[in-house]
């Protein structure tokens, strides 16, 4: 396989994979929903009640994996079957290849299996004179290609029909074309027969192994599976013992959910289950440890392995619409790819793809087994940056930033250098870059936040609230305290004017999350301790940034895990702090029409991926501009996809953030608003860059900057 620098240039060079994978995303999310709409009614259930049961279930087998192990191979060596354990890929590809040397098969037929991936189990076999052919459709065309798939359903997603009309034209000598896919469908097929009614060996995988019974569960579209167990009169199966459950009960939960999540299918065209083998014929299930025992012992990482391998976590991730799965993992794909592939192959072989990863936390919204994607993907981070190092830069950036002062003389100097540049809330610079040519910086302002509130004047208190009287700290967040000025002054004045006493400490700097998402916890934790001490005595603590709510009730948790005083300090933090979107919408909410000037402009809203997807907001926002603000607010096309600002990837992979950003602003186009509102002050950033360097005209807008503009109109009161 090529170095990861080489798969991510080949991918963005590849306009067929952006091309074909946004429209595929996009068509996969709405018959999705639809169908899990449909499950719900049909069980009278929640999909999140669903899914949890599912993992229960997996976590029961984990608790005691080696009954379930050794019931299932009770019960399948009663049916007949050979049950071997092996623990790496060479003993198992060593294995296939003694049973096909015992045999006397020169071709193996393949149904789909990424286990067989994992191992290289085709090169190995190959090595030896052994062809393996591959009868998945999608497989099939990725083996005449020489490629290896980049879904773990769809193995050539990232192909267009013109690629395969040309692949076939010139691997089949006569004419395919593009638009004729019924001819090429059945040419395959016709390729294949012959396969299958030759080779002596049938090898699949598995999509559960029920411990009750000893029997394989295999599901597919196709056929091939159906065909590789049943014709060959040998049929090895490739699977990791994760794959196990205990009762045909809890296959039943499985199926429901797994083609739902897959393919947006009520169920999948085939679905068998296999026990034992059939009269004559020989059954071996090779079960392949590969790491995955490490993986049980580690308790971040130990519910992966109740993956179903439904590939949803790709389908909603905006940086795989990008570069797709060669280059968005190794050989597994999605975010699944980016938690097990150090344990199955090696950290090296995942340094690069987990590099991509934006936090948006839409795949944890979607993975019907419950996994903490996110979160296991920070802790790879993490174990990235121990293990392998942080680049001498970041490093340095990192114990910068943790310096108040030090920050606050390198915005000062940045200010006055940039300041010939100023216009409009960005930094227009004349040589564009890598990371500026499609997102124009923001402006940097001489006089920051938090030196400006304390020379405003105090807003009047428009109406009664629940927080009259409260004592209400605002954390101004860096980035919102430096560039973004005005959005900090004005939820500064919405709490004044909802009746709060609003306290600002000078001792408020930085939360720790650039340092916390790139992996440096070290620098994080500092910094987390800092704010944890400047934010303690008061009632409410409240921010306009939204990431920042996310780092106190989400990420300080585990920075702070194995530290009993901190991790207290943090949960008190934690159940104090507030996002200003929230506070506003709940109990800071001003009367009706508090903030109607009488301007009727429409405005469109985009979440904050993490607010919608880690903190559960919704529509507060819309609610508040509609309700209190008397604004019509147009409907935002995917308004809580994100919008590829992602951080530290935005830095060390520009050209992603680049293409989340343009599939953004094109959903703001589709509204034809002027304005454009969001919560997140990374994303006014990298919006209204976005925005300018495109040459749009729309007005990217912060929400408290956005009411605080109108409570100036209304009170009278300019800061």
């Amino acid at each position: 396989m090529d170095p990861f620098e080489v798969r991510y240039r080949d991918a963005l060079a590849d306009a067929n994979v952006r091309g074909g994978l946004l429209p595929f995303q996009r068509a996969w999310r709405d018959t999705r929903d639809a169908q899990i709409a449909a499950l719900e009614r049909l069980m009278g259930r929640s999909f999140d009640d669903l899914r949890a049961e599912l993992a229960e279930v997996k976590a029961r087998v984990f608790a005691d994996w080696p009954h379930f192990l050794d019931t299932f191979s009770e019960r399948a060596e009663a049916a007949g079957s050979t049950v071997v354990r092996v623990a790496t890929p060479q003993e198992a590809n060593e294995y296939v290849a003694g049973v096909c040397r015992e045999a006397g098969a020169d071709v193996v037929v393949k149904g789909k299996s990424m286990v067989s991936e994992e191992i290289r189990l085709n090169d190995h076999l190959e090595s030896l004179g052994i062809a393996a052919v591959e009868t998945d459709l999608g497989e099939w065309l990725l083996q005449l290609a020489g490629e290896h798939p980049s879904h773990l359903v769809m193995p050539a997603i990232h192909k267009r029909r013109e690629q395969i009309a040309e692949l076939l034209t010139r691997v089949l000598g006569r004419e395919f074309p593009p638009d004729d896919i019924t001819r090429m469908v059945r040419s395959v097929r016709t390729e294949l027969r012959d396969r299958f009614l030759t080779a002596s060996v049938g090898l699949s995988g598995a999509n559960a192994l029920i411990a009750e019974s000893g029997t394989v569960m295999l599901v597919c579209n196709e056929g091939n599976n159906r065909m590789s167990v049943a014709i060959p009169p040998i049929h090895v199966v490739t699977a990791g013992p994760e794959k196990l459950i205990p009762t045909f009960h809890d296959a039943m939960l499985q199926i429901r959910l797994l083609a739902r999540s897959a393919t947006g299918q009520p169920i999948t065209t085939y679905t068998n289950f296999v026990t034992g083998p059939r009269p004559g014929a020989e059954q071996h299930i090779l079960l392949i440890d590969n790491g995955r025992s490490q993986m049980a012992a580690d308790p971040d990482f130990t519910s992966a392995l109740g993956c179903i391998r439904c590939g949803a976590c790709a389908n909603v991730c905006p940086p795989y619409a990008v570069v797709g799965g060669h280059a968005f993992g190794h050989v597994y794909t999605g975010a699944i790819g980016l938690v097990n592939t150090p344990f199955h192959h090696s950290l090296e072989d995942d340094a690069g793809p987990q590099s991509l990863c934006v936090s948006c936390g839409a795949c944890a919204t979607v993975c019907p087994v419950e996994i903490p994607l996110p979160e296991q993907i920070l802790q790879v981070r993490h174990k990235v940056a121990e293990e392998l190092g942080l680049s001498w830069s970041r490093r340095l950036a990192f114990q910068a930033l943790a310096s108040r002062r030090l920050v606050a003389s390198a915005a000062r100097a940045a200010a006055v250098v940039t300041g010939p540049f100023r216009r409009d809330g960005v930094s227009d610079l004349p040589v564009p870059t890598r990371h500026t040519s499609w997102r124009t910086p923001p402006a940097i302002p001489l006089v920051p936040a938090r030196t400006r509130i304390r020379h405003r004047p105090s807003y009047p208190v428009l109406g009664d609230t629940t927080v009259s009287g409260k004592r209400v700290l605002v954390f101004l967040q860096c980035l919102t305290d430096r560039l973004l000025p005005s959005a900090a002054i004005a939820a500064v004045g919405l709490l004044e004017a909802a009746g709060a006493e609003v306290v600002v400490p000078e001792s408020q700097h930085c939360c720790g999350l650039p340092a916390y998402d790139s992996g440096d916890w070290r620098s994080a934790r500092r910094m987390a301790r800092a704010t944890i001490e400047a934010l303690e005595g008061v009632d409410d603590v409240v921010t306009p940034a939204s990431s920042c709510v996310v780092a106190m009730t989400h990420e300080y948790r585990r920075l702070f895990r194995d530290d009993p005083g901190w991790a207290k300090r943090a949960q008190q933090l934690a159940e104090r702090v507030k996002d200003l979107v929230d506070y506003l919408a709940g109990p800071a909410r001003l009367p009706n029409g508090a903030l109607d000037t009488g301007d009727r402009t429409p405005v469109t809203v985009h979440r904050f991926c993490q607010s919608q997807n880690t903190l559960g907001l919704r529509d507060e926002m819309e609610s508040v501009l509609r309700d209190v603000c008397g604004v019509p607010v147009r409907p935002l096309p995917e308004n809580g996809v994100c919008c590829g600002f992602g951080g530290s990837t935005s830095i060390s992979a520009p050209e992603v953030a680049a293409g989340i950003l343009e599939r953004k602003l094109a959903c703001v186009d589709q509204t034809e608003a002027p304005i454009m509102i969001t919560n997140n002050p990374g994303c006014v950033i990298h919006l209204r860059g976005g925005a300018h360097a495109s040459g749009r005209s729309v007005r990217i807008v912060q929400f408290a900057e956005y009411l605080g503009g109108r409570l100036e109109r209304v009170t009278g009161i300019h800061p």
